[in-house]
């Protein structure tokens, strides 16, 4: 699942086993807590990047064997340490921050997909590798699950986005529906922008059922997080479609009606 507050999705929630809660939450507060260097606040960019370098140091330290003292990365050096997981995800998340904090703009769906490939999908590898499912198969489902939901995020907060002078659609599709960021600070929603945000939700919903198979794949509690989850993705872009492209006026949510729904159509999956 996407880094993002998750907002939209549970973490380390009930229905996962209680001895995957410490690890989960360790992962998930080295990846919030990174984002967030990246995003919040308003030190500037070569000091973000400098914050970052340090956390990587601290990777560094846990491959060598050495147990940092903070709060923070010595529960993820435990993490690491029991469960065998490979450094490699967490570094992948630490470089897709730090090119949050100079890059702005993609050129088109394969540089956005990158992004999210370290954004988004070491997350769900991580989390494959704890319950020992990590085959190829199940990795390429879980990214396309990850980049789902990171894309689905994107679509809504499009204009939480642009305050941080942030544009994840595509240019080059800004460019085929006749859209301009002129519009994006408008907030306008004519016909043109309404078939964009259509066309990306449509591409976004086919790459998450491309992965949801990967439910079937999960042992138990796992199996039933994951469902959840998927359909909380399909539940925000189904949304962002019934408000016609305007998450400007109207940035979809999850109810507490609809976590009723997700529970329900989890069932039928």
């Amino acid at each position: 699942m996407p880094v993002d507050h998750y907002e939209n999705f549970p973490v380390a929630s009930l229905l996962l086993p209680a001895r995957l809660r410490q690890p989960i939450e360790a992962i998930y507060r080295f990846a919030r807590s990174a984002d967030d260097i990246a995003d919040e606040g308003y030190a500037a960019p070569d000091e973000r990047l400098a914050t970052l370098a340090a956390y990587d140091a601290q990777l560094d330290r846990i491959e060598r064997g050495e147990r940092p003292g903070d709060p923070l990365f010595g529960p993820l050096h435990d993490a690491i340490a029991e469960w065998r997981l490979p450094l490699a995800p967490f570094r992948d998340l630490l470089d897709a921050f730090a090119q949050d904090v100079t890059k702005t703009r993609y050129a088109d769906y394969a540089e956005l997909l990158d992004y999210c490939r370290r954004s988004a999908n070491p997350v769900g590898r991580l989390l494959l590798h704890l319950v020992d499912c990590a085959t190829p198969e199940n990795l390429a489902r879980s990214d396309a699950i990850c980049s789902a939901l990171q894309l689905a995020n994107f679509w809504q907060d499009i204009a939480v986005d642009w305050r941080k002078d942030r544009v994840y659609l595509p240019q080059d599709d800004l460019a085929r529906f006749a859209v301009d960021e002129a519009q994006i600070a408008d907030g306008r929603c004519n016909e043109n922008w309404q078939a964009l945000i259509d066309f990306q939700i449509e591409r976004t919903r086919a790459l998450m059922l491309s992965g949801a198979p990967l439910v079937h794949a999960l042992p138990g509690r796992m199996g039933w997080e994951i469902r959840v989850t998927v359909q909380g993705g399909l539940r925000i872009l189904e949304k962002t479609r019934r408000a016609r492209g305007d998450v400007f006026r109207r940035r979809p949510v999850l109810t507490p009606p609809d976590w009723l729904l997700l529970f329900a159509r989890s069932l039928r999956m």
